[in-house]
């Protein structure tokens, strides 16, 4: 990929809106976008500026637009740049970069603009990152998230970890370089505390990585029961409008029926599911299959029953999700009076619920709204808890496996040490795990990697 030449591309999403933005970085982008604009005041960097689009040749005009100038280094990618606010016409905004690669740019790759914000200094990898994180966010706190990400907060928290381990290598290295010289090496037990201080808060960083998985990725729960139970009833709760078609007749949902909300900052992916029992027809079989499907992939299990209709196929449901991230829901308690615990009361005789079931059964009715609030925060804490103060967390399997690398090299270090092992080898342990380290924030990583990762950019970003 090529730093010294001018790339343009569209930059807001496809299709018609208020506006639409077109943007050029590289050495030429001011010389490109000058001939195809008649501005009402000089250029001026950082500066919004009215004008109007024309054709180069004839001076036409075509539209109104606002266009920013950026000069290097203060832009995005710390080229010059110019971003071009037109209508949102679809066809005016391809207009513009045809008019722009027509004078000598090049149409853009998917992630370039960011790819040449960190090739240029601008950006770390994990800054990067949190760009597309950002982009993608499905909810306010995963927003938040990645804005905290996009400052250098996972960088921030690295930095103090990787510059002990710096430290260490440096001082084994004198001592190697200069044993003549009577520097002094540092015995055993000092060195392994101080790969121990560098082990520790590397194993919580490792840790943090389920719940940033959940926060960037959100959960799937699937929503099971007998037919007629108000499976569907209690997703439109949940969702808070009507997403699933509700009646009386049992067996109404025949397909799985998906929507996504915001519980506790993490996006959790309902899935209503068919009513489990004996199929009446074919139609209804399929359905039946699909979801359990459903509840075999599902990251929590919400499995419903209702107390007026209780009977063995509820109690074989409970036994077939039993093991899994799940929670009891008795619903329709507008129609009856008793109290907590009314479902172990039902069981057949002989049948054994342990206190742990009681203490999850949650009473509910999706009618008149009882208990809904109680199941939500029930759902967020079978995610993973409130939102957590700290967000420099790890978000991503890549950044994961290179701390699992680190951590898997400083153990081997610890073995050196404690058997012994001539500080020269010991130092390739400690090497290993500072590789990693430095390929999470980007100073050492190959091409492969960085087209992997910019791959999944959108265009114009």
């Amino acid at each position: 990929m090529h730093l010294d030449d001018t790339i343009v591309a569209i930059s807001t999403p496809p299709g018609r809106g208020g506006l639409g933005v077109v943007r050029l970085a590289g050495p030429d982008a001011r010389a490109i976008a000058a001939p195809m604009l008649r501005l009402k005041s000089e250029w001026e960097p950082n500066r919004a500026l009215f004008g109007e689009l024309v054709e180069p040749d004839t001076q036409e005009r075509i539209d109104e637009v606002v266009v920013t100038f950026f000069q290097k280094p203060r832009s995005y990618t710390t080229d010059d740049m110019v971003e071009i606010s037109a209508h949102g016409s679809p066809v005016v905004l391809r207009h513009i970069v045809e008019l722009a690669l027509t004078r000598g740019a090049r149409l853009a790759e998917p992630g370039e603009f960011t790819m040449r914000a960190f090739l240029n200094g601008r950006l770390d990898l994990t800054q990067a990152e949190a760009v597309r994180d950002l982009i993608d966010s499905q909810t306010l706190y995963q927003a938040r998230v990645a804005a905290q990400q996009l400052g250098g907060a996972l960088s921030h928290r690295l930095a103090p970890i990787k510059q002990k381990l710096v430290e260490l290598i440096a001082t084994l290295e004198a001592g190697v370089d200069f044993a003549e010289d009577d520097v002094s090496v540092l015995p055993g037990p000092q060195i392994l505390a101080r790969i121990e201080a560098v082990t520790m808060p590397l194993r919580e960083l490792c840790r943090s990585f389920a719940y940033g998985k959940l926060v960037r990725e959100g959960l799937t729960l699937a929503i099971v029961g007998r037919p007629n139970v108000g499976k569907s009833s209690l997703f439109n709760r949940l969702v808070e409008r009507e997403r699933a078609i509700v009646t009386s007749t049992p067996g109404t949902t025949r397909d799985l029926v998906t929507e996504t909300v915001a519980l506790g900052g993490i996006p959790v992916h309902l899935v209503d599911t068919a009513g489990i029992r004996q199929a009446l027809d074919e139609a209804e079989s399929i359905g039946i299959r699909k979801s359990l499907e459903a509840l075999a992939d599902a990251d929590v299990v919400l499995v419903v029953f209702d107390l007026l209709t209780m009977g063995d196929s509820d109690f074989e449901l409970e036994e077939r999700t039993k093991g899994r991230p799940r929670v009891l829901v008795l619903n329709k308690i507008d129609l009856h009076d008793e109290g907590h615990g009314v479902f172990t009361r039902t069981l057949p005789p002989g049948t054994v619920v342990s206190q742990e079931v009681i203490e999850e059964v949650i009473e509910t009715s999706a009618l008149t709204g009882q208990g809904i609030d109680q199941l939500r925060k029930k759902i967020v804490e079978m995610a993973g808890g409130a939102p957590q103060q700290e967000t420099a967390f790890l978000t991503n399997l890549r950044q994961q496996k290179l701390v699992e690398d680190s951590l898997s090299a400083l153990a081997a270090a610890t073995r050196a040490v404690e058997s012994n092992t001539p500080h020269e080898m010991l130092l390739l342990d400690l090497y290993s795990a500072l590789r990693p380290l430095d390929e999470i924030t980007g100073a050492t990583t190959t091409d492969d990697i960085l087209n992997l990762i910019f791959s999944t950019f959108c265009v114009g970003k």
